[in-house]
This record gives C-alpha cells, sequence and structure tokens, in this order.
C-alpha cells in the first residue's frame, strides 16, 4: 500500500467514490454532483493547509485520507472503495497516516452505525469522547474520537 500525493487523474475517480449509495449510507454523507464535488476539492480539501493523500493498492486507487482544522479540532476522515473494505486497507492507511500527520489531539466524527470505521478508529488508537444527539438536524448519530491527549 501507498500513501502519495493527490493528482488530478485521481478526482474523477474519487467522484464515482462518493457516489456509492452503500458508501454514502455507511458514511452518513451526501454525495456532490461533478461540478461541485470538483470544486470542493480544488479549493477546500486541496489546501496547504491540509494534509491529502491518494490511497494505493497494488497500482489501484482505491481511496483517499486526509486532515483538516474545523471547528477548532483538527480532524481526518477517509473513504475506500467498497469493493476494497474488510481488507484491513484503511486500518492500514490510517496508520500510515498518522505517521505524516503529527498534530495531537486528532479527532474523527464517525456514523453509530458505521462499525467497521470505529474498529478501524479504535485500531488506531483514537476512543469516543462523545454521541451527538441522536435527533441531530441531519438525522445522523454520530460519535466524536479523539487520539491523543487534549
Amino acid at each position: 500500500m501507498i500513501l502519495r500525493n493527490v493528482t488530478d487523474e485521481d478526482l474523477p475517480i474519487f467522484f464515482e467514490l462518493q457516489r456509492d449509495p452503500e458508501a454514502q449510507r455507511m458514511a452518513a454523507f451526501a454525495s456532490r454532483e461533478r461540478d461541485a464535488f470538483m470544486t470542493h476539492w480544488r479549493t477546500n480539501v486541496l489546501r496547504a493547509e491540509n494534509v491529502t493523500r491518494t490511497i494505493v493498492m497494488g497500482g489501484v486507487v482505491v481511496g483517499h485520507i486526509g486532515s483538516w482544522e474545523q471547528d477548532a479540532m483538527r480532524l481526518v476522515g477517509y473513504w475506500m472503495g467498497r469493493e476494497h473494505w474488510g481488507k484491513g486497507i484503511a486500518t492500514r492507511a490510517l496508520s500510515e497516516f498518522l505517521v505524516l500527520e503529527p498534530t495531537r489531539p486528532l479527532h474523527a466524527w464517525v456514523a453509530l452505525n458505521n462499525l467497521a470505521s470505529i474498529r478501524v478508529l479504535e485500531k488506531c488508537g483514537f476512543r469516543a469522547l462523545r454521541n451527538e444527539n441522536p435527533h441531530h438536524p441531519d438525522g445522523v448519530a454520530e460519535a466524536l474520537m479523539r487520539l491523543g491527549s487534549t
């Protein structure tokens, strides 16, 4: 597995990955239309202050991982193509990414129904801090997880 810098050629792959309805359900995240997706990535995600990498396995782009500042916290998130779930790739990618992103504490929001992602985070040392209101405006119950002390 390789974590490499994101290239323009990766963006159409990432766009298709985020369109998968099952992945959207698990991540509790709605997909964007193509133009909005590309604009978001080029203006928000691929900023100098963010750390963003493409996950490559066997020469194939299988997902992405990154960190950014939001609400006075450093957050981490990742997205894997469904055909690569359950193979330990996300755990390995996050473990390697944590070497690139030394900021601690590091936080992650995860949907409570996404048990696989919760396990990935726990295997990499993240611990749950609190659950959001199950009646959150978007209807998604989430846990905030943290790696490192405050």
